[in-house]
């Protein structure tokens, strides 16, 4: 049975203040406050698939308070204490530790001094300023380009040289993909300890997910394991999808019933961080159906395949956001025999080399066979550095 879709519809107290359950299969988080300035463009945008704030931090299962302030933040501790008294009120919370979230560009003195008034808060990130004065709570700062990195506030600064402005908002023009995602790692590294989570197995997910690929084979199942707007990219040939809509095709015509019947991973190493899982892994397999997520248009040759991947998977929550997936294509195409060991040379010849009418001269393709498997499993495998040698050769001409 796939696993249930989380579905919970945000709730609008007032104008400036929406509260937004989980949208997690937990379906239950500790709470959040996302105080957001109103000149921030806070609907999803098409040019990326990644979320505004509100449905970003549900998916990583916090249940979430949106409060919109102004420049001067006028009523901002009648507004905060009137979010955190919502978010008491769901169900799905759970604990009694409150994280602060705040998008904003001015002085924030105002909100700091509203913190000291809800013992709840025990923790607090600024994007796009910084807290102006002592804040009572653990303080991370995210910074562009021209925004002042100096104050002798106490708080973590981390600063983003390409970025400037509302740089982690998909719908502003200054979002910056890169430092988005970057910044929101290390706001959850900052904020789960602090907050006491919430905290998922990372690899049973991951695990549950590659489950459904290859030995269930279940596109439903896959799917279901993913947040609403997901996407794959298999960086050395750009196949993938992008989107639920996207990468479902791509799951059902191209990928989950594309594979050999003896593909296998071999897990050579796995690094686990706060919300991603780096792979390095082995697929072997039997070439003998057209894989055309991994070799597009390439017949079956029956030949063996072992090849070493890297795999970067993030996860919102307890469900997974993307999959970046690389390995080195060079390798694929010498072990079914379909890249040659030398190749011409389609460059002028330096000068002082001359050659016969004759002949030509050909380089050694830098690229390395089922070799590249055998050593990253076992360094003492082949010789290093035996590409270094003997890297070109004069042939006859090809006619």
């Amino acid at each position: 049975m796939a696993p249930k879709f989380p579905s919970a519809p945000a709730v609008q107290v007032s104008p400036d203040i929406t509260i937004q359950p989980p949208l997690s299969r937990r379906g239950g988080g500790p709470g959040l406050v996302l105080v957001v300035s109103t000149a921030v463009d806070l609907s999803e945008d098409d040019k990326t698939l990644d979320p505004p704030p509100l449905k970003k931090w549900a998916e990583e299962s916090y249940a979430v308070a949106q409060v919109l302030v102004n420049d001067s933040f006028d009523d901002v501790q009648e507004k905060l204490s009137t979010a955190i008294a919502e978010l008491k009120k769901l169900p799905e919370l759970t604990g009694d530790k409150f994280g602060l979230v705040v998008i904003h560009d001015k002085d924030t003195g105002k909100l700091v001094e509203a913190i000291r008034f809800h013992s709840e808060i025990v923790a607090s990130v600024f994007y796009g300023c910084r807290p102006t004065s002592e804040p009572p709570v653990p303080a991370l700062v995210h910074l562009g380009a021209k925004e002042a990195p100096k104050s002798e506030v106490k708080a973590t600064v981390y600063t983003y040289p390409s970025a400037t402005g509302f740089f982690n908002i998909p719908a502003s023009p200054d979002y910056k993909a890169s430092a988005s995602s970057v910044s929101h790692t290390r706001s959850l590294t900052f904020l789960k300890p602090l907050m006491d989570g919430p905290y998922f197995d990372l690899e049973k997910i991951w695990e549950e997910h590659t489950y459904f690929e290859f030995a269930d084979r279940s596109v439903e199942e896959t799917m279901a394991t993913m947040v609403d707007q997901p996407y794959v990219n298999h960086i050395p040939v750009l196949t993938g999808g992008i989107g639920r809509a996207h990468l479902t095709n791509f799951y059902r015509d191209h990928f989950i019933f594309s594979n050999p019947r003896d593909t296998e991973l071999e897990l050579v190493s796995r690094t686990v961080g706060i919300d991603r899982i780096v792979d390095e892994f082995l697929l072997n397999c039997t070439h003998d159906c057209e894989i055309d997520w991994l070799i597009p248009g390439i017949p079956p040759t029956h030949k063996k395949l072992s090849i070493p991947f890297t795999s970067i998977v993030n996860i919102r929550g307890d469900r997974l956001y993307h999959e970046h997936i690389a390995w080195d294509q060079g390798t694929v195409l010498r072990q079914l025999g379909l890249l040659p060991e030398y190749l011409p040379f389609p460059y002028p010849l330096p000068e002082g080399h001359r050659l016969a009418s004759s002949k030509q001269l050909e380089f050694r393709v830098p690229v390395a066979g089922v070799e590249t498997a055998k050593k990253l499993t076992d360094e003492n495998a082949c010789p290093s550095n035996e590409l270094l040698q003997f890297t070109v050769r004069e042939a006859e001409t090809r006619n």
